[in-house]
């Protein structure tokens, strides 16, 4: 069974997710920035969350967002300063808030004094720091990557370099290269001067960036070819869970250990629940909890995950992916967490419920409010996720997408298609429905100008979303029966009911149903069933009649499902058992 709740403080906890560049600016340069979070902490903890998450505040270049850090003991200027990072660490914990920051790790920017070393010459002190291979040479003398694999944002993984003739690996951007774990000093540094770094600053703990990725296959053969028609190949196989890579997180977790710090990995490619379970088993010693993507990623494309239709899942595979990442708890020593948004997700109310209108997006907001609220582990809330903010409006054109994953796939489909229209049109489509950049609008706080979120004569450094004046923490706070409300409301519940929606073991119920998702969450011999209509139609909950449940909350409100045998649409509901 799951650990007693009193065991450790993240597992009862529900944290918060902070995009910097998108939360609040508070001097008007149309950046959000540690001031604006500082500045919006009563917010936060009104919401009844116990800690926040920043993504990555460090100073960069931004060709990934933050993810592509030049200075790891620095902020990026917009964002502020170290002393503007010590004060809200110090006014989080005042306010009896943790704070967790990202640790992105795998690779640095091209920029970082590191890199910049390694590349100056084959001699260089770091050369080792970095992962450099000839180039290889085809018949005709063309000179070839080190092998096919390819990138995550599309494109080769390795760059020619031309100081030194080789090329240089990254599984990212071409600015984000990637480090060489495989060389101790590399770890140790990392260490000391990233993890302990901050630690020492006071920070609670970390979201692991790429986690599974440090150790690659040494012999970086060529990944099996797939696709044909292209000179690069999916290789997840042989860049995650590599040989050492249990032995790397180990190592880092004997530091953090020092701190009782939390960590939370992002752990791509690990489809089994024995693979995850090698990272979250309590007494292995690594991770405490990993974001597994089973649930982010349904719908998207095997190849390219743009290259697929508009919610292109059903809603059994999806019960599939809730059922790996909620088992993980059964009679193991493992961890787990919840969460369906986050910085690298479209908007949850458009991919999984439904924003076609006003009463829809509501009505599924709320429904998937129930449904995070209710199932075990760690839970994280990501910004605007609590008044149900939406992706882009779809008469947005190509120009406003700023992300380097949608304007990659742009301009690669712009190139094989020869401009062909249609197929621009496609992808723009595709963008739409699962682009990061809609994660990244402003946080909608007000009907003003730019949401709130900058002065109304700035320029926000993204558009902010045209129902702004409909969708805001302003319009809702006040509110009983808003989105925002009815989060609060669910965030309290879980608290209250513990032992079952954060402790308790999840068992699926109607499996094959297409249109309704119904679970039960057992705990010491007390049980909720959980009905969650994934439609606009009603739906009748099988599972209710001729059993002794009580109705203990509707997402339309108990009086307007009382004695209604059906689910209206989008709605969601939680029975007590009273037997």
């Amino acid at each position: 069974m799951a650990s007693a709740p009193a065991e450790k403080w993240w597992k009862n906890s529900i944290i918060y997710q902070i995009y910097p560049a998108s939360f609040k600016d508070s001097n008007g340069d149309g950046i959000g920035d540690l001031n604006g979070i500082l500045s919006e902490l009563d917010y936060i903890a009104s919401l009844g969350v116990d800690a926040i998450w920043i993504c990555p505040m460090y100073d960069s270049p931004q060709y990934d967002m933050g993810y592509d850090i030049s200075d790891y003991q620095k902020v990026y200027a917009p964002y502020g300063t170290v002393e503007d990072m010590q004060t809200l660490i110090d006014a989080c914990h005042a306010k009896g808030l943790r704070i967790i920051l990202d640790l992105v790790v795998n690779h640095t920017s091209h920029e970082h004094a590191w890199f910049k070393e390694s590349r100056s010459s084959k001699t260089s002190a770091k050369r080792d720091w970095y992962i450099w291979r000839p180039a290889k040479y085809d018949a005709n003398g063309k000179r070839c990557p080190p092998n096919n694999w390819r990138a995550i944002f599309g494109g080769s993984a390795w760059e020619w370099d031309e100081t030194t003739e080789e090329y240089y690996l990254h599984l990212f951007c071409v600015e984000q290269p990637d480090l060489n774990w495989e060389n101790p000093d590399v770890r140790k540094t990392v260490h000391k001067d990233v993890m302990e770094f901050w630690l020492n600053k006071g920070v609670d703990g970390f979201r692991v960036d790429t986690v599974n990725m440090y150790s690659k296959d040494p012999a970086y053969p060529d990944a099996p070819v797939l696709s044909p028609e292209s000179e690069t190949q999916v290789a997840f196989s042989l860049f995650c869970n590599g040989p050492r890579i249990h032995e790397y997180i180990r190592e880092m977790n004997e530091v953090l250990e020092k701190y009782d710090a939390m960590t939370v990995g992002e752990l791509a490619q690990t489809p089994t629940m024995e693979g995850v379970l090698r990272y979250v088993s309590a007494a292995k010693k690594e991770l405490n909890m990993v974001f597994s993507f089973d649930v982010v990623d349904l719908g998207m494309g095997k190849d390219y995950k743009f290259l697929t239709g508009k919610r292109n899942w059903a809603l059994p595979e999806m019960k599939t992916a809730i059922q790996r990442t909620q088992n993980i708890l059964n009679g193991t020593d493992g961890w787990t967490t919840v969460f369906m948004e986050n910085h690298d997700q479209a908007r949850s109310v458009s991919r999984f419920g439904s924003d076609k209108t006003p009463e829809a997006r509501d009505a599924s907001a709320k429904m998937l409010a129930i449904f995070q609220c209710t199932l075990s582990g760690t839970q994280f809330v990501y910004q605007g996720q609590e008044i149900g903010m939406v992706n882009a409006p779809e008469e947005w054109g190509v120009e406003e997408y700023k992300d380097v994953d949608s304007t990659n796939y742009y301009h690669m489909v712009r190139e094989m298609s020869n401009n062909d229209p249609d197929k621009l049109k496609e992808a723009l489509q595709a963008m739409q429905h699962l682009a990061r950049d809609h994660s990244r609008l402003p946080m909608q706080w007000s009907a003003e100008p730019n949401a709130g979120f900058s002065p109304p004569s700035a320029k926000p450094w993204m558009r902010a979303h045209d129902n702004h004046t409909e969708i805001n923490v302003q319009a809702q706070n006040d509110n009983s029966s808003s989105v925002l409300s009815f989060w609060k409301k669910m965030l309290r519940l879980r608290k209250e009911y513990a032992d079952l929606f954060v402790f308790g073991i999840f068992e699926l119920l109607d499996e094959q149903n297409g249109e309704v998702f119904s679970y039960m969450k057992k705990s010491g011999g007390k049980s909720v069933l959980v009905a969650l209509n994934f439609s606009d139609t009603p739906q009748k909950v099988e599972q209710v009649e001729g059993r002794g449940w009580e109705l203990l909350i509707s997402s339309v409100g108990e009086e307007a499902s009382a004695g209604d045998a059906n689910l209206q649409p989008w709605e969601g509901r939680i029975y007590e058992a009273s037997f």
